[in-house]
């Protein structure tokens, strides 16, 4: 997995360089706080997969242009934002190894700084008169709000039917690396036919990367994410889903039970566990998450063969295998 990376960083290097230098100057502000704490946020950048994706999928469609670093910045922006916005709502204070914004300055100024995000990346693309670029990351925007506010809504009963979590996934994650793909495309000057191609590839991946992000919260070994902290935290995954339903009405009413009741008592959340992968979830959840892998393969396939193909399967096949 890491070789894939290591191709992916040797073969677009020098934009990604750029990308970050023109990534870090639009997040400058003259509050000398707001700055300090745009610094922290450079400072612990993740492995910027979404950048990756605008640029690659720029690549396979003509070629880098500035317009795909405007592109790779408001994807990277928005990005920011709803993690910072995220913490803040899950009560969170640390991520990727380093303490939150809320945890470090407080809630209050966590919300605004994701809310300066938020400006900054609407403001840069009617800067460079951006608009469709714009309107591809404001639909994100509102469809990642609609999932998790669906998400809430259901989690309440946590009794829900596969389609209303395919619903939610493809709301709350799928749509930002869906619009990643879409602005990377459209930021080469290509038909609308092509960048809604790319629109739902990034669609696919993206629920492929929910489901493989589910996966690990029931892993059987001790690296990468820690087990059982979606049950901890009531979220309804792809293999309980599918556990529940090939239980019986007692055992689903236990299950549930726990989740709802007992989720911080780490003896049931084992249990739990335990259930899931007694019952099929596992291997049922993993073959959903390889049937949306092909398909975003299929809709790759219609493009002309080149080494941006090949790196954008690297990255699809990154994002699936992860450990964490």
């Amino acid at each position: 997995m890491a070789s894939a990376i290591d191709a992916i960083r040797k073969s677009i290097g020098t934009e990604l360089d750029s990308f970050e230098n023109k990534f870090k100057e639009a997040m400058r502000s003259k509050v000398p706080l707001l700055d300090k704490i745009m610094h922290y946020i450079v400072h612990r950048k993740g492995k910027q997969m979404r950048p990756m994706f605008v640029l690659l999928s720029a690549r396979l469609n003509g070629g880098i242009t500035e317009h795909t670093y405007v592109a790779a910045s408001l994807v990277e922006l928005l990005h920011t934002a709803t993690l910072v916005h995220d913490d803040v709502v899950d009560e969170s204070y640390e991520r990727r190894g380093f303490f939150s914004i809320n945890a470090l300055w407080g809630a209050k100024v966590a919300v605004l700084v994701g809310d300066y995000l938020l400006a900054k990346g609407l403001l840069l693309s009617l800067e460079k008169k951006q608009h469709r670029l714009l309107e591809l990351l404001s639909d994100a925007v509102k469809e990642m709000s609609e999932g998790e506010l669906l998400q809430i809504e259901k989690a309440r009963k946590l009794d829900i039917k596969e389609e209303i979590y395919f619903e939610i996934i493809r709301q709350k994650t799928a749509s930002l690396i869906s619009s990643a793909c879409a602005c990377g495309a459209a930021s080469t000057g290509i038909s609308e036919e092509k960048i809604l191609k790319m629109k739902l590839f990034g669609e696919k991946i993206g629920i492929a990367f929910q489901i493989q992000d589910d996966l690990l919260d029931f892993g059987e070994d001790d690296i990468g994410k820690p087990h059982g902290i979606d049950i901890k935290e009531k979220k309804m995954t792809l293999p309980l889903i599918y556990a529940l339903n090939q239980s019986s009405r007692s055992d689903k009413r236990r299950i549930i039970n726990i989740v709802k009741n007992h989720n911080q008592e780490k003896q049931r959340v084992q249990e739990v566990i335990e259930f899931v992968r007694n019952s099929g979830g596992i291997p049922y959840a993993r073959e959903a998450m390889k049937k949306y892998r092909d398909e975003a393969f299929s809709i790759l396939d219609e493009f002309p063969e080149n080494e941006s193909k090949e790196l954008l399967k690297g990255l699809v096949n990154y994002t699936i295998e992860r450990t964490k």
